[in-house]
Formats: structure tokens, C-alpha cells, sequence
């Protein structure tokens, strides 16, 4: 049964605008952000245990292109893996990790 995975709200705002933001720097940029972060959000599900533990039972993956880093926790039990933060990587590291 595959995991399920669930953006935290401040993550998902944090990927929108980021989203929004590549867009209007240059058309269909957005959309391959998107695409990219859809990508490694499928790649976690498969595989939610291949990247590293950073902080506690925070779990991070840079985003390939992007200067991003997704933080996220796998709840084994539950089959979820909770995304705290789609992080841009030259911002303050403290703030990635929350929890639900």
C-alpha cells in the first residue's frame, strides 16, 4: 500500500508561490517547478526512507534545478509522509522543520 502524502499548509503556500514567483519570471517556468516538485513528491512516496534524517525524524531532499530542499516525515504506521516545508535553501534553515 503506498504512502500517502500530505503538505503541511505553510509547505504548500511556500510551493505555490514559488510556483506563482517562477512564472512570472518566465513563462512555463512555473510549470516545471511543478512539475520537479511533483516528481521527487512521487519519488518520496516509493521510496520515503532514502533520504537522510537531518533533524530529529525530519527527513530532507534537494530538488533537482531548483534551489529548493523538500523536509518531510514518514509516519510508517499510518503509511503518511508529512511535508513540513518546500524550502528555498538560502533561507534561515530553522524555520523548515514543523510539525503538524
Amino acid at each position: 500500500m503506498p504512502y500517502t502524502i500530505i503538505l503541511l499548509e505553510e509547505a504548500d503556500k511556500e510551493y505555490q508561490d514559488a510556483a506563482v514567483w517562477y512564472e512570472q519570471k518566465l513563462k512555463g517556468l512555473g510549470d516545471r517547478f511543478i512539475e520537479v516538485i511533483q516528481n521527487k513528491l512521487n519519488l518520496i512516496t516509493q521510496y520515503p526512507e532514502r533520504y537522510p534524517k537531518r533533524h530529529r525524524s525530519f527527513r530532507e531532499t534537494p530538488v533537482r534545478i531548483f534551489p529548493y530542499i523538500i523536509v518531510y516525515t514518514v509516519y510508517k504506521k499510518e503509511k503518511v509522509i508529512t511535508v513540513s516545508a518546500i524550502f528555498h535553501a538560502s533561507r534561515k534553515p530553522g524555520k523548515r522543520y514543523r510539525k503538524k
